[in-house]
């Protein structure tokens, strides 16, 4: 049971153990979180809300979490027309049916969601959406690559309009990625310093200082003061890095950027 604008609002998981489309079926179980007895709910309610759905591996005692990959958890407006939103293709069957995966123990599985409902309030604001800004480029030169015994290492601050960020690193890797690959991330600093979330599209790279085929990967998010930073555990192999013939470490010396592409701006 949670609460929006003072209305009780019961949420619900609904499970599709064979999936819930045509073409999904018998392939993909389905998993969704809804509004239970929307019936009982005054006309023209609403409720507003970002989420995770997972499901534990009874094996490795963790989660697999899945949510909406633009920005990363966007907020999703439940209401009459739509009292439901989640995954069709949340986990495919073979996986979760695969014992060494640990989904399904003795014939029992657990699944769960993580919830954060988001307000209205009387506070009206324009926002705006700002594309190609200028000067939405940092280049974080990063010396000694191979000496960095941190956990891991943040640039110097860069502005592009109103807003301030910084890039985060960690040389030997962070959650999936820790030993095997280097973990890379966009930190907004103004949620640090404020309440106001701020959505960028962005483009985390790797510069290959010989031939320019760069390595690169783009996201979406929204930042907040609970979710300041994203970006990517296994961004790039430490083999490929550390490997002279591709380019990419050059006289210990990694190159690595963020460009900002769209970014919103609140008047």
């Amino acid at each position: 049971m949670v609460g929006s604008n003072s209305l009780p609002i019961e949420l619900r998981l609904f499970l599709y153990p064979k999936g819930i489309e045509n073409t999904n079926k018998n392939v993909h179980i389905s998993l969704y979180l809804g509004i239970a007895e929307t019936e009982e709910l005054p006309l023209g309610w609403e409720v507003n809300a970002a989420f995770r759905l997972f499901v534990f591996d009874q094996i490795r005692d963790e989660y697999l979490t899945v949510q909406d990959g633009r920005g990363g958890g966007a907020i999703k407006r439940f209401n009459d027309m739509n009292s439901e939103w989640g995954f069709a293709k949340f986990l495919p069957l073979d996986t979760f049916n695969d014992v060494t995966q640990g989904y399904l123990v003795n014939n029992c599985c657990v699944f769960g969601v993580e919830v954060f409902v988001h307000e209205r309030t009387v506070k009206r604001q324009c926002l705006s959406m700002i594309e190609k800004p200028a000067n939405s480029t940092l280049t974080w030169k990063i010396e000694r690559f191979s000496t960095l015994n941190e956990e891991y290492y943040y640039s110097q601050e860069f502005t592009v309009g109103d807003s301030k960020w910084k890039l985060k690193v960690y040389p030997k890797g962070n959650s999936s990625g820790k030993n095997t690959a280097i973990s890379f991330c966009l930190y907004s600093c103004n949620c640090l310093r404020s309440e106001q979330d701020v959505f960028a599209e962005y483009t985390l790279r790797i510069r290959d200082q010989f031939r320019g085929k760069h390595k690169e990967k783009r996201a979406k998010h929204w930042f907040s003061t609970k979710e300041e930073g994203w970006g990517f555990p296994e961004f790039m192999p430490l083999k490929d890095i550390n490997d002279a013939a591709k380019g990419f470490l050059l006289f210990d010396t990694l190159l690595v950027e963020a460009e900002i592409i769209v970014m919103s701006k609140v008047r």
